[in-house]
């Protein structure tokens, strides 16, 4: 399997719900990850890369959102905030990371 390290990209702190505590979403060749802060602790949801089924990007002017569909049906992950180029990076790395395993 491969060894790269987990890239994170982070929503701007200009956007609904990001100006506190701003979403990141860590993308690893494991795991797709969703990690939202709180006062005390954090909630984190995740998806396995091999489960990953779709990765939608929702561009508006400034800011991209991101949906990330599982093949298990669970409810997909979404972030928003994020910049254009972020939200591309995110998708090229889970398809390539999907690319790696099935090689």
């Amino acid at each position: 399997m491969d060894s790269s390290p987990a890239e994170i990209f982070t929503a701007s702190r200009w956007t609904k719900g990001n100006f506190l505590f701003p979403t990141r979403l860590v993308i690893s060749p494991q795991r797709v990850s969703r990690v939202k802060s709180r006062l005390f602790g954090s909630n984190e949801e995740s998806i396995a890369i091999s489960k990953v089924a779709s990765v939608h990007i929702s561009t508006g002017v400034f800011w991209s959102e991101i949906m990330i569909e599982s093949t298990g049906g669970t409810d997909p992950i979404t972030s928003n905030g994020h910049r254009k180029r972020d939200a591309q990076r995110v998708r090229d790395l889970i398809e390539s990371f999907q690319a790696q395993a099935r090689a």
